[in-house]
């Protein structure tokens, strides 16, 4: 029963992460894979939590923040393994290179290679990102924003989930999307509401609810729906949104 409990969140690690997980590999019910969604915040504050302490390591050991802020972008991709920037790039691709042809787009979204739109996406966020480092590291202290940026990147995720038709039928993604709960999806999400408005401010939570409506229309209108890919970039891009929200 005690691994029952547990298997959601070791499904979540395991597809989230690149944690060593000893679920990787093995098969889960839609009934765990639409659980698992609801631990997506939580692997969220994991990572923050990874994250603010590399933070700390690099404020008393780096002498350049630029390094140091290069040190903590190459952790924090190790740690996801890549993969919602990999949906950035395919959202990228797929949203100028659909050229507002719904089914196009999608089709592009199923194309496992990067075309010039998703490197170019690549690299900005990267680029936005790592500076948004250095400037945190060069900031007072504020280790709250280390855990909330991941935490509502993946809180999206469960909002966008509860809310957007899944565009793409069949697959682990619209199964999980099929499963998840509404009323505990929306506790899990507004949980991670109240805990940004308690660590740092309400208006974190209005940043991000704002982008987060932005990012529902954009999907919406252009893919039909919320896809694995959209997902991954809404991660980014929402995490990218918290971070300025946090600075500025």
């Amino acid at each position: 029963m005690a691994d029952d409990v547990w298997r959601p969140l070791r499904i979540a690690l395991g597809l989230l992460t690149r944690f060593p997980i000893p679920w990787r590999g093995q098969s889960a019910t839609a009934r765990e894979l639409g659980d698992s969604v609801l631990c997506y915040p939580l692997i969220g504050l994991i990572i923050g939590g990874a994250l603010a302490g590399l933070a700390e390591l690099s404020r008393a050991f780096a002498t350049d923040p630029g390094l140091g802020a290069m040190g903590l972008l190459i952790a924090w991709v190790w740690m996801t393994g890549g993969m919602h920037l990999e949906g950035l790039a395919d959202t990228a691709d797929g949203w100028i290179g659909g050229l507002g042809d719904r089914e196009r787009a999608l089709a592009i979204l199923k194309d496992p290679h990067s075309g010039p739109f998703g490197v170019m996406a690549l690299v900005l966020v990267l680029l936005l990102k790592w500076n948004l480092l250095r400037v945190m590291l060069m900031a007072p202290p504020a280790w709250e924003f280390w855990l909330l940026a991941p935490l509502l990147g993946r809180a999206g995720i469960v909002v966008l989930f509860l809310t957007l038709p899944y565009a793409r039928p069949g697959g682990m993604g619209a199964t999980a999307a099929a499963e998840l709960s509404p009323a505990r999806g929306m506790g899990v999400s507004l949980l991670a509401m109240a805990l940004t408005g308690w660590l740092a401010s309400w208006w974190v939570v209005i940043v991000w609810s704002g982008a987060l409506i932005l990012l529902h229309r954009a999907w919406k209108a252009r893919f039909g729906g919320i896809t694995g890919d959209t997902s991954g970039a809404s991660c980014e891009l929402l995490e990218i949104w918290v971070l300025m929200a946090g600075l500025f």
